[in-house]
């Protein structure tokens, strides 16, 4: 959400940041719904202060005992009067029609982020070790398979059963494989709270339309949201009830930043990913995810990003995955991000890197949709706070990339070091007897 005198005051920047979004300049055509906004305002003042002023010359009338002229002022300000609800609708509307517009409009992209049309035009910032191939893991296989048919193949994952309860794009985990699933979302909930600082939070999993605005899934990805009932939406992750945390909030500079952690299932239609990653558990309508948010004061912003980033990765590292990071371009970064890094786990069944982490700084773009604002120590303000949301990491995919990087010869597959606490003591998956 873009504040509209920002526009009117920087239209040449704002343009040239919708330009790298790929998008057409918007500033004139808001600059004209703003004018009509201003100039409703300006009709509704100048009706106000008429009838102000009539009022004032009605009172000197009476005391003239002019009845005649006091009748006369009397129907002018009824007639003002009835007016008046003409104004205020038109004002509404033309408020409510650049709201509309200023609401569809992504965030402006940082100087430092790569222009690109899509994820071709993304851009590694670091890698972290070597594949397991290339290192003496994986002895003896020779065909890595990928994670549902090690799964399947142990009787532990399985999405026909999955197909006949919920239909296409769920999974039904047992035994071992859902106590590794629990294990890592636990250790990674666990890492964030006792070794980053990240306060726990058990938030609700339905949301309202307010907190999906101002997270951005609403209004532009409507379809890609489940809605539940007629005033609920479940969340498609924890980013938006934990955002939301300080909505139309006060905060002091004290506070800030505040940094919160929560393990929630999330719910995506993935209306857009038709055909797209159909087999195993990839793309899934429900999952698992630890999510990180931080709240903080603009000029801290930046520095929290890396802080989060190293955050996520730290999991990683713990678990001994191979890794890249990736700059997300201009044309392949969310909707509300101002920049965003990618961590691309390596699985060695796919032979290719996938996403299991996003980590962005999106400015104050959220905390405008929310009205989440801060004073500063010496009382100045309030000013609006900026926003930061990443996973840490996605547990569904990093149970993929424990699965495909940790799997032996004989199908079954080895318990990472750090997750053997959380699995009662047990090292390796195997089929049952």
């Amino acid at each position: 959400m873009y504040d509209i005198r920002w526009i009117r005051e920087n239209a040449a920047a704002f343009d040239k940041g919708l330009e790298r979004r790929g998008l057409a300049p918007l500033s004139s055509s808001l600059l004209e719904l703003d004018d009509v906004r201003r100039s409703s305002i300006a009709k509704a003042q100048a009706t106000q202060e008429r009838r102000n002023a009539l009022s004032k010359e009605i009172g000197k009338a009476m005391g003239a005992k002019d009845v005649a002229l006091a009748d006369s002022l009397k129907a002018e300000v009824a007639a003002l009067k009835e007016q008046q609800p003409a104004l205020e609708a038109e004002e509404k509307a033309a408020k409510d029609a650049l709201d509309e517009k200023l609401a569809a409009i992504p965030n402006t992209p940082f100087d430092d982020v790569p222009d690109g049309a899509d994820e071709h035009g993304n851009v590694v910032l670091h890698v972290h070790g070597v594949k397991p191939e290339e290192r003496g893991l994986l002895k003896g296989v020779n065909d890595p398979k990928q994670h549902f048919e090690l799964g399947e193949a142990l009787g532990q994952m399985d999405f026909e059963k999955a197909a006949k309860l919920s239909g296409s794009r769920f999974v039904v985990l047992q035994s071992q494989i859902a106590r590794l699933s629990r294990a890592i979302g636990q250790f990674m909930l666990d890492t964030h709270t006792e070794e980053h600082g990240y306060t726990e939070v058990n938030p609700p999993l339905l949301v309202r339309d307010d907190a999906m605005f101002g997270t951005a899934q609403l209004p532009k990805f409507r379809e890609d949201q489940f809605r539940a009932g007629e005033d609920h939406w479940l969340i498609p992750t924890a980013e938006v009830p934990l955002t939301n945390l300080a909505r139309e909030s006060i905060l002091s500079e004290e506070e800030l930043p505040l940094r919160f952690t929560a393990l929630t299932p999330c719910f995506r239609s993935e209306a857009g990913s038709a055909g797209r990653d159909t087999r195993g558990m990839l793309r899934q309508h429900q999952f698992e995810k630890v999510e990180l948010v931080s709240i903080t004061a603009p000029e801290k912003s930046r520095e929290e990003h890396e802080r989060m980033l190293a955050c996520a990765e730290a999991v990683l590292k713990k678990l001994d995955l191979h890794y890249r990071v990736m700059t997300l371009c201009t044309g392949d970064m969310g909707f509300a991000s101002q920049k965003t890094w990618d961590i691309e786990a390596w699985l060695p069944g796919q032979k290719t890197y996938r996403e299991i982490s996003s980590c962005s700084v999106c400015g104050d773009f959220q905390a405008r949709r929310m009205n989440a604002r801060y004073k500063t120590k010496d009382g100045k303000g309030p000013f609006f706070v900026h926003t930061l949301n990443g996973s840490g990491t996605a547990v569904g995919r990093a149970l993929i990339a424990v699965m495909e990087n940790y799997q032996n010869a004989d199908g079954s597959i080895t318990v990472p070091d750090v997750l053997v606490p959380y699995m009662r003591g047990a090292t390796r998956i195997e089929k049952a007897a």
